[in-house]
C-alpha cells in the first residue's frame, strides 16, 4: 500500500481498513506461533501498513 493512495482514502475506509489489517496480523501471529506461516514478509508489510495509516489519520485530523 502506498501513502499516495492512504492520503486519498476517507476517516472511515482508514479505520476500516486498519481494523482488517489488525485482524489478520492477528492471525499471522498465531500461524507463526504453529508454524504454518508461509510468508514471514507478510507481517512487516501489515505492521508498516498500519503506521502508514495511522499517520495519515493524524494528519488528517491535524489539518482540521
Amino acid at each position: 500500500m502506498k501513502f499516495t493512495d492512504v492520503k486519498a482514502m476517507t476517516k472511515d475506509q482508514i479505520k476500516d481498513e486498519v481494523l482488517k489489517l489488525k485482524k489478520e496480523q492477528f492471525n499471522l501471529r498465531f500461524q507463526k506461533a504453529t508454524g504454518q506461516i508461509e510468508n514471514t514478509a507478510r507481517i512487516r508489510q501489515i505492521r508498516r501498513d498500519i503506521a502508514r495509516l495511522k499517520t495519515a489519520a493524524a494528519q488528517q485530523a491535524a489539518a482540521k
